[in-house]
């Protein structure tokens, strides 16, 4: 007689797929390995700059990856730098006004090309993702010539003053962020303005009481890009910015390196670890934002 033992498809299904998964971990190791890699190449710098800080000798011949004799000699030295907090509040002043300044340019032509039907539209599109691939150096010796023009009979917005350099970032606020805000506009049902037109709102309330609510995380990634481009921006600001005290962070701790860069590397450093603490804070407040705000508008 002859017996016959049934089995379960679970079983089956688990002994066919067990050995399929444990080569498939198998074969991932070297995933882990590129991750590791990649994860140390990054934070390298970061080490090597919090221990130029730490490090009471100060210079760059003599910077230790751990610092032997750790201190906050460097720190008190950049602080007894008068222009440092002044460089600190002209930074924050100039990334904050431009970053709201360029998402409000950015997002409300954005808001034109996507739910208004014009005559040149698709014209002005390309032409703005034309003028992309021209680098900004182009256009220094122009710039220059031109507010130094304006600074003789408008000195407030002239060179060498924030106002001026601010106008200078603004003059491509509109670039590439417009193709990544439209894509994200498009993503609103036009059935929304339609309803609101419906009950007498015209296009300023629809996009200033609705369409901007509903745009949020891509005006939060757009407006972290922009603060931190111009937070690290230097070739303009150096051209602009003459007077110590009215120079950006990376410009005055330029500066000090040029002055002697034996002495102040340690100050620098210390001065480039307390800098990076706004972009931190930041990406911290925004990184909620940052997925959707990317992603969504992409795939329109």
């Amino acid at each position: 007689m002859t017996v016959t033992t049934a089995t379960s498809p679970d079983t089956i299904t688990s002994t066919v797929a067990h050995p399929v998964g444990e080569k498939r971990k198998n074969g991932m190791w070297w995933r882990y390995v590129l991750g590791v890699i990649a994860l140390i190449w990054a934070l390298f710098p970061l080490v090597f700059i919090l221990s130029a800080a730490l490090n009471p000798s100060g210079t760059l011949s003599t910077t230790d990856l751990i610092p032997k004799n750790a201190s906050t000699a460097n720190f008190t030295q950049l602080f007894e730098i008068r222009p440092y907090w002044a460089w600190y509040k002209n930074t924050l002043i100039i990334c904050g006004v431009g970053a709201f300044a360029s998402v409000f340019i950015g997002a409300s032509a954005a808001y034109a090309f996507s739910r208004m039907r014009f005559k040149g539209r698709r014209a002005g599109l390309m032409a703005l993702l034309l003028a992309q691939m021209f680098p900004v150096m182009l256009a220094f010796v122009a710039i220059y010539l031109t507010f130094d023009f304006i600074g003789e009979s408008l000195p407030l917005i002239g060179l060498n003053t924030q106002a001026g350099l601010i106008l200078a970032y603004l003059g491509g606020a509109m670039g590439a962020n417009v193709w990544l805000l439209k894509g994200y506009f498009d993503t609103v049902p036009k059935e929304l303005d339609e309803a609101a037109k419906v009950d007498g709102a015209g296009h300023a309330r629809i996009f200033f009481t609705m369409t901007l609510r509903l745009v949020l995380p891509i005006l939060a990634t757009v407006g972290m890009l922009a603060f931190v481009g111009l937070f690290s921006e230097f070739l303009l600001a150096s051209i602009f910015l003459k007077d110590a005290d009215n120079q950006t962070l990376a410009v005055g701790l330029w500066s000090l390196l040029k002055a002697d860069r034996n002495k102040y590397f340690g100050p620098f450093c210390a001065g480039a670890l307390l800098a990076s603490v706004p972009v931190m804070a930041l990406y911290l407040a925004v990184q909620k934002y940052l997925v959707g705000g990317l992603t969504a508008g992409s795939v329109k």
